[in-house]
């Protein structure tokens, strides 16, 4: 490596590192956030409006968007902690297995959350001309 890149290298390796390490306490914070805020709201909608049956399922239906988003932040934080460190297949093997297992959990949520595989939400969304 050139002494010019190895300079430059050891500049912003610290900073991708915070960078990375704040997109992870951002994605662990909007998790417990979005789990607060939709406890709350579970309590409020089974005590006051619509009851505890469709409280659960809101509840459940929130709390599973903000696990989806905390994800999202999760692998981007992985990828940009990778791309910090040296790369090596030891590490690009990992970052693989940490996004594919990060993936099938996001998938595994949506399923959930939607109550129908995510290919056929276009299949079930009408067109204005089957509205005719």
């Amino acid at each position: 490596m050139q002494p010019e890149v190895a300079g430059l290298k050891e500049l912003i390796d610290p900073w991708m590192r915070t960078i990375s390490a704040c997109i992870e306490a951002a994605g662990v914070g909007l998790m417990v956030l979005g789990a607060v805020i939709a406890t709350v709201s579970f309590l409020y909608v089974g005590l006051f409006t619509a009851g505890w049956p469709d409280a659960f399922r809101r509840y459940r239906a929130n709390l599973g968007r903000a696990i989806l988003l905390g994800l999202e932040l999760l692998v981007a934080a992985d990828i940009i902690g990778t791309v910090a460190v040296t790369p090596s297949f030891q590490n690009l093997e990992i970052l693989g297995l940490i996004v594919l297992i990060r993936t099938f959990l996001s998938f595994s949520l949506e399923v959930e959350i939607e109550g129908r595989w995510p290919w056929r939400k276009a299949a079930e969304t009408p067109t204005k001309t089957d509205e005719l």
